[in-house]
Parts: structure tokens; C-alpha cells; sequence
């Protein structure tokens, strides 16, 4: 054991803090599980438990694996999967899964694996490729035309499949190109051009959708609801018997159940009537078991967390290193607190999940792959800069 753990390298920081939030979601995610008990039948929340902790111990050794290769292996990989990645979204969204009798069109369903969501992937592989254009292109001397045949086509055509399923992501995808392109210096008079670019592909996509509304049945009527519903006072009485901010009504008991002492570890009752307790609103789950102290201990750990992405991007000397951690870092970071927003009532229902902690194969497995990018960079520095310094010592 002694010696596997002096085997793993990079950041030790981000190696507890990430194993922290492994080990604890274990027990949330079963106290939290049992509302998909009722939901499936014939089954308990200790199924839940055991399926999210094999789904953790496969994201540890993802983590453990990535974090041994040379980060510069990450540049190659990213260019090659950008036409599979396209080819799997165009597969999905006309092949979706069925949720709740409207396509999603979010999942595909791969044998002895499971349902896996491509989007989540496209996104941490759109964003190793946003750090390999930024990090090995001189930016000074790429013209727009350029930049747009090279990366932004790219941008562009994950974004407009993910966009009509899964509006959230994709804003969220597109919003973090745009926040890395800002950091790596892109001409702010080409992302004017690049943004609206983005507004009118979206005026195009919901007019087609009202074109056709039968095209992913419902989604639009989605999207409009949840704005609505962010906007209309989220009152126990009215969420409850009309359906109507059912969520987040469900989640403002949950944390005021919470308070300041919390209901005792694996005491929640909202659990039972909150959907989506083990994934989207597992944060409310977690304030209402172990009080507002406990889910401010979350948030602050998951700060700590971006604190440690943003030094070792910053100890790395090569340019396309620091945009690559950043690249890969920073949506976990901001995907938590989105999720956390969303509990608290503060943003309208995303469905993020809250990263490492919720429940869900794909979302683990594609955060534990950023994590272990992230390391192997940090290992990658530690190796050169011991390197060098034995270089140092021999002259």
C-alpha cells in the first residue's frame, strides 16, 4: 500500500482533495439514492451504492493511469478523437434515449458498459483541443479565416449538436472555449465575430425547432419552461400541487431542514421526493444532512481544488501546459458551482452535476480523465524541474 501511494505523483494536494470528494460521495450518494429505489422497484439503495462506487473506483484508476503519460501526448490525442467525438453526437441525437417521454437525445447505451453520455465527453476533449490550438499556434500572426477553418468550425459543430438536447452544456461548453480563448490572448474583435456567429446559430435553431415541432420532441417547451419557472417565486403550496417548481420548491426544504445543525448523516427526508437527489440537486441533500457548514466545507474544498489547478498551470514553463490545465480544470470548478447555484436557488435547473460527488459513469470517469491530465502535467514539471536541478548539481 505504502508503496502504491509513493507511486502516485504530481500535485499530493490535488491528489486529497479529490480523493476526499471520492470517498464522501460514496456515502451521500447512497444516503441520497432512495428515491431512484422507489422509482426503479424491486431494488434498495445499497444497488445505487455499490453501482456509484464501481463507477468511482473505475474514475481512480483513470485518474492513476492518465496522470503517468507524458502531457504532450494529450495534443495528438485531442486532434484525433474531434472527428469521432463529431461522428458519435450525430449518432446520439438521432439514436437518443427516451427520458420521461420526451428524446433527450443525450445518451447511448454501449453493452456491459452501460448508458454513456457523449456530450460530456466532447466536452473535456473540445477543451484539450482549445488548449492545443491556443497553446501551439502564435495567435499574432493567425489571421480569423484561419482560425475559424482550424478551431472554430470545431466549436461550432459540437456545440450545434449538443445545443438542441442538452442546452446547458452547450452554453457552458461554448462559454469556456470563449473564457480560454480570452486567457490565451485571441483578438477580442474576432470573438465579437465569433459571438455573433453563436447568436445566430441559436435564432436558427429555435426556429427550426418551431419549424418542426415534433423534431426532439419537447425540448424547446423545456428550455422555456425552466426560465419561466426560474422566474416564479418558488412557493411550497402552488411548486407542489401544480407541478410548478416542484425542484427547486423540494430544495429549498431540503436546506432549510439543514439549517445550522443539519439532520444527521443519512437523516435526509427530501430525499425521498427530490428528483434527481443523487445528481443535480445532491448539493440540497448535502446541506440538509450535514447543515450549511457542511456544504460551505464542499464548496470551500472544490475552491481549494481550482487553487491548486491554477499554481500548477502556473509552475509549468510551456505555454499549451498552462492553457491545457486550465482548459480541463476550470469546467470542473464552475460546473460545481453552477450545481451548487442551482440548489440554492440562485440559477434556473441546468442539470450539471456536481463533479466527483453526483451520481453518474460518464461524468466521473471524463472529471477523474481532467484530473489525471492535470497531474501528469504536474508530475511532468516536478520531473523537469528535478531534472534540472540534478543537471545543476553535476556541472
Amino acid at each position: 500500500m505504502n508503496k502504491f501511494i509513493k507511486d502516485l505523483s504530481g500535485d499530493r494536494q490535488l491528489w486529497v482533495y479529490t480523493v476526499l470528494l471520492m470517498l464522501f460521495s460514496f456515502w451521500i450518494v447512497y444516503s441520497a439514492s432512495s428515491n431512484l429505489a422507489n422509482v426503479y422497484g424491486k431494488t434498495t439503495p445499497l444497488f445505487f451504492g455499490v453501482k456509484h462506487f464501481i463507477h468511482v473506483s473505475i474514475g481512480f484508476l483513470i485518474i492513476y493511469f492518465t496522470h503517468k503519460f507524458n502531457p504532450k501526448y494529450f495534443s495528438h490525442f485531442s486532434r484525433a478523437a474531434m472527428p469521432i467525438i463529431v461522428l458519435l453526437l450525430i449518432f446520439t441525437l438521432t439514436r437518443g434515449m427516451t427520458m420521461g417521454g420526451a428524446n433527450a437525445s443525450r445518451w447511448i447505451h454501449l453493452p456491459g458498459v452501460g448508458s454513456v453520455q457523449p456530450s460530456t465527453i466532447a466536452f473535456v476533449l473540445l477543451m484539450m483541443y482549445s488548449a492545443r490550438f491556443f497553446g501551439k499556434n502564435d495567435l499574432s500572426k493567425i489571421t480569423f479565416t484561419e482560425s475559424l477553418k482550424k478551431f472554430w468550425v470545431w466549436v461550432f459543430i459540437i456545440v450545434g449538436l449538443i445545443l438542441p438536447a442538452n442546452l446547458s452544456t452547450a452554453v457552458l461548453i461554448f462559454g469556456m472555449v470563449i473564457l480560454i480563448s480570452i486567457i490565451a490572448g485571441y483578438p477580442f474583435k474576432d470573438l465579437f465575430k465569433i459571438f455573433g456567429m453563436g447568436i445566430l446559430g441559436v435564432v436558427l435553431m429555435i426556429l427550426v425547432l418551431k419549424a418542426f415541432p415534433d423534431f426532439l420532441s419537447n425540448r424547446l417547451n423545456t428550455w422555456q419552461s425552466r426560465i419561466e419557472n426560474y422566474f416564479e417565486p418558488a412557493n411550497e403550496q402552488t411548486g407542489i400541487l401544480n407541478n410548478k417548481n416542484y425542484q427547486k420548491v423540494q430544495a429549498k426544504i431540503a436546506i432549510a431542514k439543514g439549517g445550522l445543525f443539519g439532520f444527521r448523516p443519512g437523516k435526509s427526508v427530501q430525499k425521498n421526493f427530490l428528483p434527481q437527489s443523487v445528481s443535480d440537486f445532491i448539493y440540497a441533500i448535502i446541506i440538509e444532512e450535514y447543515s450549511l457548514t457542511g456544504g460551505l466545507i464542499i464548496l470551500f474544498v472544490y475552491l481549494l481544488l481550482g487553487l491548486r489547478m491554477f499554481l500548477i498551470a502556473k509552475k509549468t514553463p510551456i505555454r499549451y501546459y498552462k492553457l491545457l490545465v486550465l482548459a480541463v480544470g476550470l469546467p470542473i470548478i464552475v460546473q460545481a458551482l453552477s450545481n451548487m447555484a442551482v440548489a440554492v436557488g440562485i440559477f434556473p435547473v441546468t442539470g450539471q452535476p456536481l463533479p466527483l460527488l453526483s451520481s453518474g459513469g460518464t461524468a466521473i470517469w471524463m472529471s477523474s480523465f481532467a484530473i489525471g491530465i492535470i497531474l501528469s502535467v504536474s508530475r511532468h514539471t516536478e520531473l523537469k524541474q528535478k531534472k534540472d536541478l540534478n543537471e545543476f548539481i553535476n556541472e
